[in-house]
């Protein structure tokens, strides 16, 4: 536990070397912090702006042990990172936010969900798949009406990879192969009218901040656009922000995270998932909030008083996937909007390159 706020000049660690580490690295730099990333490639997008980088797997102890030695607190920029790393570090004598156990729990799709239950938080009805049978069993479980179910493996998996839609008469034994044959979970279809996120940052003093709801929309299952604040009800507005809360509280969490939400037909919510960082939903803070996702979250693993996070503006963020980031010219020449580029040399096809705000 940091006991006391880090003083200017502390160095931050960050484990992992992508977009996310990238903005936490410029947030961290523009409040006076030192940051040295962790991650497994050469010239990475956090590594481009930090003051130092270590090139290495996750699971290297003597990389992470010159890591311990040379950070004041470490954090991490997304969920795959290995929970025994931060144990290690940890049992090195570092500071380390979030914790090993909120990271273990949200990177296991049914601890999450057995956790969310726990904490009085709804989700869909789910079943754990470690098998053909298993899968079968589940299917018969919704009954005669089963329709379709989504299943995804337990861990890892993101943005529509590792995951299957299974509808009425498919063959379940292919589906499951597809994902091979790995650790699974089956989710009953959630029958939403919207998705909604909130993203929310907890101090080690237990002070809680929310951002206001963003509303979000995929394609081929990656998030497209978010549009914030949302057009929701107050009571929506206030139902989202007291599950952020039992969510930070529960886990004991210290940092920015982002839980997504089903909203279904009578306002009610459904956990969809935690993602134990800041968030590509939370992007649009970055022009419509005098407090960022990013600086939040730096401001709270130092133990600083945590910043205000009311909109001043509506704002659209747009991901730039592949190609997209080839319209710089016209994207940069846009009114009203801000470019992000990620500093990735390739734009694949489904990759993050960038994205743009725009002021509504």
């Amino acid at each position: 536990m940091l006991k006391t706020p880090l003083p200017l000049g502390s160095t931050i660690g960050i484990l992992g070397d992508g977009q996310l580490g990238r903005m936490l690295s410029q947030a961290a730099s523009r409040l006076g912090f030192k940051v040295v990333t962790f991650g497994p490639d050469v010239g990475s997008p956090a590594a481009q702006v930090s003051l130092a980088s270590k090139v290495a797997a996750y699971t290297d102890e003597a990389v992470l042990a010159r890591l311990a030695e040379s950070c004041d607190v470490i954090t991490f920029e997304f969920e795959n990172v290995p929970a025994a790393s931060l144990d290690f570090l940890t049992g090195k004598g570092a500071v380390v936010a979030p914790s090993s156990k909120a990271l273990r729990i949200t990177q296991d799709r049914i601890l999450e969900k057995d956790f969310a239950r726990n904490a009085g938080v709804w989700t869909v009805d789910y079943f754990p798949i470690d098998s053909v049978e298993d899968l079968g069993n589940a299917i018969s479980e919704h009954g005669p009406g089963f329709e379709s179910a989504l299943l995804k493996t337990r861990r890892e998996g993101y943005d529509g990879k590792g995951q299957i839609w299974i509808r009425k008469g498919d063959d379940i034994e292919k589906a499951y192969a597809s994902l091979g044959h790995r650790p699974a979970i089956l989710e009953s279809k959630a029958s939403f009218t919207r998705e909604i996120s909130v993203v929310a940052a907890r101090g080690w003093n237990g002070e809680i901040k929310t951002f206001p709801i963003g509303e979000n929309h995929h394609v081929g299952g990656i998030l497209s656009t978010t549009l914030a604040p949302a057009q929701v009800s107050e009571a929506v507005t206030a139902e989202a922000h007291e599950i952020a809360r039992k969510v930070l509280e529960g886990l004991d969490y210290v940092g920015v995270l982002a839980v997504e939400l089903f909203v279904l037909p009578g306002d009610e919510l459904v956990l969809n998932e935690i993602a134990p960082r800041v968030h590509n939903s939370g992007h649009w803070t970055q022009d419509g909030c005098l407090c960022d996702q990013f600086e939040q979250h730096i401001r709270a693993v130092a133990g600083w008083p945590l910043g205000d996070t009311s909109a001043r503006c509506t704002v659209e963020m747009t991901n730039l996937l592949g190609a997209d980031i080839l319209d710089w010219p016209t994207l940069a020449a846009e009114p009203q909007s801000r470019l992000y580029v990620y500093g990735k040399d390739e734009p694949r096809a489904g990759r993050k390159m960038g994205h743009i705000n725009r002021i509504k």
